[in-house]
């Protein structure tokens, strides 16, 4: 389909991903997830994780791409201040749903 507006390059819809993607970080952030590992994710776990952050599903790479630099931008800052609140996580026992720990070889 055209975009004979330019709606994905207006300031609207730069907005509305960035407000996605701090969504997104920030569900990503309480379950102890790291940039990497959601980077990893392929594009039906990604789907489901957009839902269970209440987000509907990004129909564009760019905002998991910012998704991916919020995590990274939050975790070097929450080393430079570890015991503030909000470098807490609040559900990372809920990690396992998304990042899968490797089985141990025999």
């Amino acid at each position: 389909m055209d975009d004979p507006d330019g709606y994905a390059h207006s300031e609207l819809a730069r907005r509305r991903r960035h407000e996605k993607a701090v969504a997104l970080a920030r569900y990503a952030w309480d379950r102890r997830i790291a940039a990497e590992e959601l980077a990893a994710l392929d594009e039906a776990t990604l789907r489901r994780f957009a839902r269970a952050a209440g987000v509907h599903p990004p129909s564009s790479r760019a905002t998991w791409d910012a998704t991916v630099e919020l995590l990274e931008r939050k975790q070097e800052w929450a080393e430079r201040n570890p015991r503030r609140d909000e470098a807490a996580r609040t559900h990372p026992e809920e990690r396992i749903m998304w990042v899968k720990p490797p089985v141990p070889g025999w």
